[in-house]
């Protein structure tokens, strides 16, 4: 969605920035995807629209139901979000600033689906099997999705990589009807 995009980009790159400069990235990114994901419940995004509930009272329950203790820094990106009602881009905003981290340093994200878990030391030599392939670091997750039935779909922004059992079948589905 651009719109969504557009409105994220300017506090993720302010974000980003002063993050930088304060040499606190991975701590920023961490309170930030927790902020995300407490942001994407649709109560919380209801109470936000209730001119009845006050900024104040909206900052003390996104703080609350998170897991840490947000930085003043946090409190203060907290203030700028709501008071610009932008907590429906904040997603959004976590996402873009991960893609200017991973900028930094030369990474991508990847994600690894699976027909079955991956243990540590697979998912290890697959990291570095990968990393070669396409030529950068990669901060992998894994997501198992039965339906491939085995082998691994990987995607890496807008890059596929697909060695699934259901991807070479249909590929022979394909091959035979032709």
């Amino acid at each position: 969605m651009a719109e969504m995009a557009t409105l994220a980009r300017p506090y993720a790159e302010a974000l980003f920035k002063s993050s930088q400069a304060k040499n606190s990235l991975e701590d920023t990114q961490s309170w930030l995807e927790e902020m995300a994901l407490v942001a994407q419940d649709a109560q919380l995004l209801e109470l936000a629209k209730n001119p009845g509930v006050s900024r104040e009272a909206l900052m003390q329950v996104i703080t609350r139901v998170g897991k840490h203790t947000l930085p003043a820094e946090g409190m203060n990106f907290l203030r700028v979000v709501i008071e610009h009602k932008r907590l429906t881009v904040m997603a959004e905003i976590a996402e873009q600033f991960r893609a200017h981290k991973n900028a930094l340093a030369g990474a991508s994200d990847a994600i690894i689906e699976s027909a079955y878990p991956i243990d540590e030391e697979t998912l290890s030599r697959l990291k570095k099997v990968l990393e070669k392939k396409f030529s950068r670091q990669l901060n992998l997750s894994v997501e198992l999705s039965p339906e491939l039935i085995g082998g691994v779909r990987v995607v890496v922004g807008d890059e596929v990589f697909d060695t699934s059992v259901k991807a070479r079948l249909e590929h022979m589905k394909v091959t035979l009807t032709a």
